[in-house]
This record gives structure tokens, C-alpha cells and sequence, in this order.
């Protein structure tokens, strides 16, 4: 059963999906760090450029080699649609982020780099999801 999943689109998607927010996840993650310890921005405005900046690439591998688009579809309407959709997830990575951060930072003013896998699994969810009813082309029947 687990190998008919793994062998069948959804079960495909899922792990291209996977490999592509893997990367993306390391390429936000570094920056993070990079932003708030070496740079000392708030950790907020932090994780908003390094979202920012994994969102494109994630957009770009995504289109390629995640989902199945509508090759016909206005690229501009897809990528507005993506943007909007990734706004929602910087806003939830954000809350996740900033709610755990309140908790934490009493213990360990680095919370944050415990919090950020967390908030990113979240928004992992809530990307496959999305894309899949908003991005993906709709079989036709």
C-alpha cells in the first residue's frame, strides 16, 4: 500500500514537494541566522527577507519540478496568485514564530532557531495545500 502511494502522483508530489522545502527550509534558515546574528536585524524583519527570498526560489522549483501547471495559464495571474498565497504563509510563519519567540526567550534568547523549524512545518502544510487547490491545473473531465 505505502509503495502504491509512494508510486503514484499525489505520492510523488508529495516527495519532489518534500526535497524542493527541504532546500528551501536550509536557504531560509541560513539566512535567518545570518540576518539576525551577523547583521543583528529583529529577528521579524529576519525572517521576513530570508521567507521572501526561499519563497521565490521555492516558486521557481515548485513551477518546474512540483506541480503539474496549465502550461496555456497567464504566468503573471500564477505567480499573483503564488504571492498572495505566500503572504499568508509569512503571516502564519511570522505568528508562529513571534508566539513561540514570546514563550521561549525568558529561557534562551536564541529561541528563535528552535522555533523556526516549528513555524516552517506549519507553513509546509498550509504551501502543499494551497498550491495544490490554487496552482496545480485542474484535470479535465
Amino acid at each position: 500500500m505505502i509503495k502504491r502511494f509512494l508510486n503514484s502522483k499525489l505520492g510523488q508530489q508529495i516527495m519532489k514537494f518534500g526535497v524542493v522545502g527541504f532546500l528551501c527550509f536550509f536557504i531560509e534558515y541560513a539566512l535567518l541566522i545570518l540576518l539576525k546574528e551577523l547583521l543583528g536585524f529583529p529577528v521579524i524583519l529576519a525572517n521576513t527577507v530570508a521567507f521572501t527570498v526561499s519563497a521565490i526560489v521555492n516558486y521557481i522549483l515548485s513551477i518546474l519540478f512540483v506541480f503539474d501547471t496549465d502550461k496555456k495559464a497567464n504566468k503573471g495571474m500564477q505567480f499573483a496568485v503564488f504571492f498572495l498565497l505566500a503572504v499568508g504563509g509569512l503571516i502564519l510563519n511570522n505568528i508562529v514564530l513571534k508566539l513561540g519567540t514570546m514563550v521561549l526567550d525568558p529561557f534562551w534568547s536564541r529561541s528563535y532557531i528552535l522555533v523556526k523549524p516549528f513555524a516552517t512545518g506549519v507553513v509546509m502544510v498550509y504551501n502543499f495545500i494551497t498550491r495544490k487547490l490554487f496552482i496545480e491545473k485542474k484535470e479535465e473531465k
